[in-house]
């Protein structure tokens, strides 16, 4: 079950964020996850839940947006759905030489919210709670 490594892989970069920004509690984590990346969202949240204990991020929210499999042919115009299993030849000409995957392998943390120590001072960059925009993106 490769989510577990996912997951940890997760857990870690958002706590060297978190950490880095003085963090004392990360509420949410929201994930892009396309849909030819080979991840199973459930098995994901459960392993996410598991990678978080102990950590800063126990009990925070994982959220996943799914990013649909589009691929489109160089020699025809448009594009199209590929599903699962992923259909990628064209349905224009019938052919898959001249195809390129356009998204669906997707595997990024998007946004991430955070409490903030109240004990540190507050400067210009900290406020709180705090959301980072992307932080970290995996190819699968």
């Amino acid at each position: 079950m490769h989510e577990m490594s996912i997951a940890m892989a997760v857990v870690n970069q958002v706590e060297e964020a978190a950490g880095a920004a003085g963090a004392s509690e990360v509420t949410a984590v929201r994930l892009q996850v396309g849909e030819l990346a080979g991840v199973v969202p459930d098995a994901l949240a459960f392993c996410f839940e598991l990678a978080c204990a102990g950590t800063v991020l126990e009990g925070a929210a994982l959220t996943t947006e799914s990013v649909p499999g589009r691929a489109r042919c160089r020699s025809c115009p448009g594009d199209w759905s590929v599903g699962m299993p992923p259909a990628l030849c064209c349905p224009g000409c019938g052919t898959a030489t001249d195809v390129e995957l356009l998204s669906g392998r997707e595997l990024q943390i998007l946004s991430v919210t955070w409490e903030e120590d109240p004990a540190r001072e507050p400067g210009p960059a900290h406020r709180s709670p705090r959301s980072a925009e992307p932080c970290a993106e995996w190819s699968t």
